[in-house]
């Protein structure tokens, strides 16, 4: 059978706070592309015996199947007039639905939970399946986000939705730069009319590295050549959205602690994720998997081969 494409921005929706955060994200980013917003509610089916109790029958499970979309979607369209908003429910595994809906859509958003008192997502073993086997972008927004959190502070000190966006954080690999990826940043860089900030982590070959802490002209010698081919990776890029103003940072040891770093000051993290067809199954690198679980800002994983 011929799947239907609909080009839009998908979100799944299970009426937590976080999936409202995740909600409301999407519909901007919606708005930012010219797309109409998925509204995907996925109910899972509970075993027999357990369905016969009270609480929940069938007429419960109903309810509130069809209530979590449906307010979701009355509240957006008032907060968002002239947005086209689709509603949509489906049975089974959460996981998996979602990973084959993300197939249709431009990008795929799900919520995570901030940590209490900390910084970052509590990432749900639901949202990591999906990133792990979704081959189209998926944004993970943590609860409580709001519009102000992606934009520069006002005069007051205050983040406000009338400031400019903050900078769009790209995590990026220069031994294999894929192009998807590259070209996911700029242009969210460009629908938000803000600057795009390239973070690279480097570390020498073996054979280097004994030396490194007494060779310091070795060292810097190295820091050079990444640094530069870091400049060439991007001179195309450079070139074809030339209204963006780049900033690229090339530091020794992993990305994944500079990426958190700097996602404080992020309106999108955006890493990739390398798709891997083998029977050891799909695979979250270690840098994207710390950016999931420690950025303060929403993280997209753009899966390329």
């Amino acid at each position: 059978m011929t799947r239907t494409i609909t080009h839009s921005v998908t979100v799944g929706l299970d009426g937590s706070r976080e999936s409202r955060a995740a909600a409301e994200w999407a519909a901007r980013e919606a708005h930012l592309l010219g797309l109409p917003l998925k509204l995907v509610h996925v109910w899972e089916p509970v075993p027999e015996p357990m369905a016969q109790a009270p609480l929940l029958g069938a007429e419960t499970q109903q309810h509130w199947t069809e209530r979590i979309p449906r307010d979701a979607a009355e509240g957006i369209r008032l907060r968002h007039p002239g947005l086209g908003v689709l509603t949509e429910q489906l049975s089974g595994r959460p996981a998996e639905v979602l990973a084959d809906e993300a197939k249709d859509a431009e990008l795929l958003v799900l919520g995570s939970r901030g940590l209490s008192g900390i910084g970052g997502f509590f990432v749900g073993s639901v949202a990591l399946a999906v990133v792990a086997h979704a081959e189209r972008p998926v944004v993970l927004v943590r609860a409580g986000e709001q519009a102000a959190d992606e934009h520069e502070m006002d005069p007051a000190g205050v983040p406000s939705a009338a400031t400019a966006f903050r900078p769009v954080v790209l995590g990026l690999d220069i031994e294999s730069p894929d192009e998807e990826l590259i070209e996911f940043a700029f242009a969210a860089a460009a629908r938000r009319g803000t600057s795009l900030r390239v973070v690279h982590g480097w570390n020498p070959p073996p054979y280097y590295a004994y030396g490194l802490s007494v060779d310091l002209e070795l060292h810097g010698e190295l820091a050079r050549r990444e640094t530069a081919a870091l400049t060439e990776v991007l001179s195309r890029w450079r070139k074809k959205f030339p209204d963006i103003e780049v900033s690229e940072e090339s530091h020794y040891g992993s990305p994944g602690s500079h990426l958190v770093d700097v996602s404080r000051e992020a309106s999108l993290v955006v890493v990739g994720r390398r798709i891997r067809r083998n029977p050891v199954g799909a695979h979250i690198g270690p840098v994207t998997h710390a950016v999931l679980h420690h950025s303060t800002a929403p993280v997209a994983v753009v899966p390329h081969h």
